[in-house]
């Protein structure tokens, strides 16, 4: 395979080119001491606006999106972000306001979040949700102070322990860490759930609480819940809901019911707002009434009630215990609350169920067309996600070779090596966005690649072979973490 090199933006500069002619200026000129610090020129690349246009569309056809392809990122859930999220999210009224506004001119910005809020609380059966948090691992970190805060004002300071299942997202033990609390592992039994006898024996008057995905990242539902919040309510821990999976639940079961006290939302995962590649992430946190009055501030709340002739008169307020502000301003406005308030809008509370019902029939689909190619190590009925092993017995085929296979396939890889605890994991979630034809094609290139790894593993070994790039060398690109080296040849003098 021949890699055709892009030049880059500098590469294809020629000195007098112009993408923009600036308005003459209407205010006077103004000298900018002091004149040691000023440079004669500014080494930018200069070309014409169509040059730059198609430089990036060129740049942007060599990546692989959810609008082109299928996701099947398992724990993620990249789903199909609809057009309409992205045209409310630019209204006026949302797009040019700031936060430091009085309240009074931006009465439609927080009557929109306070409804989100509202809203979810309806979803989940809370009794109070911030939308602060900026992502789901922030929302952890939030949700696992407010369970410190609890403790610590009842005087119950002897609490340290978080437990924490082997299926849970990696994430939870590092949020739990940087408060300096202790980890315990709870081992996940022969069907994938927690294993209650371990469970059993962790819980004592040292533990803040327990920290549990579910659905897990196996995607399975944990057929004990009920035990298993108990055992940890007995001894006095809180219950946290890692929300990651919540795209398995909508409309079906209400964390809050199920007797958890705080659970993150990842609205950048269950509601539609586009994300990977660093952003953008929403992660509100919701809670029961045991800690409402913990919750960052400041919430939206309703500070003058209104009547049939008037709105009510939305404002600020501060939670009695508050653990105090996790984010400047309020959240990732635009980013995440505008596109998940349309999502949710959108579809109404019927069509969010069938959200989570075609995701779990999906997933459900995949794993009965591929359980007798692929071994998969916890076979039951599956929410969103399952994971299977990326191996087969004499040859030495592994999951990283499937995945960069797949990719001569036209599709993007599943997640790899997660969870921990299956060996050459390969982990698969369809979402509810995709059709039957695109699941089927999925499953065929999954069982072609696997009969490939019998007769021609070289192939796998090399793959892909029809990308724009080959395969990267991983250990290099974990170890040179420099990803762009050009400066300008004076770039000494300009420093």
């Amino acid at each position: 395979m021949a890699t055709v090199i892009e030049p880059t933006i500098f590469e294809l500069s020629s000195p007098g080119r112009r993408g923009v002619t600036m308005p003459a200026s209407d205010v006077p000129e103004v000298a900018l001491p002091p004149k040691d610090l000023l440079r004669s020129d500014l080494p930018l690349p200069e070309l014409a606006e169509v040059d730059v246009v198609r430089h990036y569309m060129k740049l942007s056809s060599f990546n692989y999106s959810v609008d082109s392809g299928f996701y099947p990122l398992g724990s993620c859930t990249m789903k199909y972000n609809p057009k309409i999220n992205e045209d409310t999210c630019r209204l006026p009224g949302f797009l040019y306001t700031h936060p430091l506004q009085p309240i009074e001119t931006v009465q439609g910005n927080l009557a929109l979040m306070f409804e989100t809020q509202e809203w979810l609380k309806e979803i989940s059966g809370f009794a109070g949700v911030t939308l602060q948090p900026a992502a789901g691992a922030h929302g952890e970190f939030t949700g696992v102070l407010m369970m410190a805060a609890y403790h610590k004002l009842r005087g119950d300071t002897k609490r340290t322990k978080m437990l924490i299942p082997d299926a849970a997202h990696g994430t939870n033990p590092a949020s739990v860490g940087m408060l300096g609390m202790q980890v315990v592992t709870i081992p996940s039994d022969a069907r994938g759930n927690v294993d209650l006898e371990k469970l059993k024996a962790a819980c004592d008057d040292t533990v803040v609480g327990m920290m549990l995905t579910n659905p897990n990242t196996l995607g399975m539902f944990d057929e004990h819940i009920e035990e298993v919040v108990n055992m940890v309510k007995d001894c006095g821990g809180l219950m946290y809901g890692d929300g990651a999976n919540l795209n398995a639940l909508l409309g079906i079961v209400r964390p809050g019911d199920l007797g958890f006290d705080v659970m993150h939302f990842n609205l950048h995962k269950t509601f539609s707002v586009p994300h990977g590649g660093g952003g953008p992430g929403s992660g509100p946190v919701g809670v029961s009434q045991r800690l409402v009055d913990f919750l960052p501030s400041p919430l939206v709340g309703i500070i003058e009630e209104g009547d049939d002739e008037t709105a009510p008169l939305y404002g600020f307020v501060t939670p009695k215990n508050s653990i105090g502000r996790m984010k400047a301003f309020h959240g990732h406005f635009g980013g995440g609350l505008v596109r998940s308030y349309t999502y949710i809008a959108m579809h109404g509370p019927d069509g969010l169920k069938d959200v989570s019902q075609y995701a779990v029939l999906n997933a459900n689909y995949l794993q009965a067309r591929l359980r007798n190619t692929y071994h998969i190590p916890y076979d039951r009925i599956c929410m969103h996600e399952f994971v299977m092993e990326g191996q087969f017995a004499g040859s030495d085929v592994r999951a990283l070779d499937i995945s960069k296979r797949l990719m001569d396939y036209k599709f993007h890889p599943p997640t790899n090596y997660f969870p921990l605890i299956v060996h050459e994991a390969l982990m698969i979630e369809p979402t509810e966005t995709e059709n039957k034809d695109t699941l089927d094609r999925f499953a065929d290139a999954l069982i072609a690649i696997a009969e490939e790894a019998k007769t021609q593993p070289e192939l796998l070994h090399n793959a892909p072979s029809t990308t724009q790039f080959g395969r990267m060398d991983e250990v290099k690109a974990a170890r040179e973490l420099v990803l762009c080296c050009w400066l300008p040849e004076n770039y000494e003098q300009l420093v």
